[in-house]
């Protein structure tokens, strides 16, 4: 099944390629990220990804551009892409605009220029609008699932590792998540343990270089799950599995 789609609109260049570099380090291993320099360009690519059947989670477009605004663009894709989330950039002279746009055409939220830095604004949004779209769509995520604190330095730092080896995974913030939360008492970790990574094959691991307790259902002596680094996907499964020391047999009297 083909990446959902991230499509971004902004009609200056480097803007675009900026709003594209940023958004493609954070999420381009699990979304392919489009780009478009005007709204009928984008509505002619969200045509052309409805054809294809191709998911399109998130367009994230600009206010003020010729010909059509943001808003109107937005409010246009709404039948051709109903299913998307939809953020607007803008400056703070049109926020009135905004806010009125959430109701006016559905408008999922509205962030102001500039989003630098993007780790303490951007990906916050944008982590939040993605992990709404992904649990209306299972289907399409990724058999990787994380489960971590949104605010952590460990859990950047675990995304980052995955991003850069271009491993796709399902991410649940274990406070706001109720399916996080599940997976976290499931594992029968500590909150210490966050984040956590679970593996189609059941298994549990933490971030690189960290060393976390298993639950005690698996160990009787709460042994420790070693984490490697690894540079490819397919090494991933195998650098990641935990390691549990088996249970000694009592000597004979």
């Amino acid at each position: 099944m083909a990446r959902p789609t991230i499509l971004t609109v902004d009609d200056d260049p480097q803007v675009s390629a900026a709003l594209t570099r940023d958004l493609k380090r954070r999420y381009g291993s699990e979304y392919r990220i489009l780009s478009a320099t005007s709204a009928d360009q984008a509505l002619d690519l969200l045509r052309s990804l409805a054809l294809r059947a191709d998911q399109v989670a998130l367009i994230v477009s600009d206010q003020k551009m010729p010909g059509k605004t943001g808003i109107e663009l937005l409010g246009e894709s709404v039948e051709l892409s109903p299913e998307s989330k939809r953020l607007l950039l803008t400056a703070y002279a049109d926020t009135d605009v905004a806010i009125a746009a959430i109701n006016d055409i559905g408008l999922d939220y509205y962030l102001l220029k500039p989003w630098d830095p993007p780790e303490d604004r951007l990906y916050p949004v944008v982590d939040d609008l993605l992990g709404d779209w992904r649990h209306a769509h299972p289907e399409v995520t990724a058999d990787i699932q994380v489960v971590g604190d949104r605010w952590s330095d460990r859990t950047h730092e675990l995304k980052t590792f995955l991003a850069r080896n271009h491993v796709p995974y399902r991410w649940y913030d274990v406070e706001r998540d109720e399916e996080g939360g599940r997976l976290f008492e499931l594992a029968g970790g500590e909150r210490r343990d966050l984040p956590l990574v679970l593996v189609p094959d059941a298994s549990r691991c933490a971030p690189p270089g960290c060393v976390t307790p298993r639950p005690r259902s698996a160990c009787t002596s709460r042994p420790s799950v070693r984490c490697t680094t690894c540079a490819s996907s397919a090494v991933v499964r195998q650098a990641w599995r935990p390691v549990c020391t088996p249970r000694r047999r009592a000597s004979a009297p």
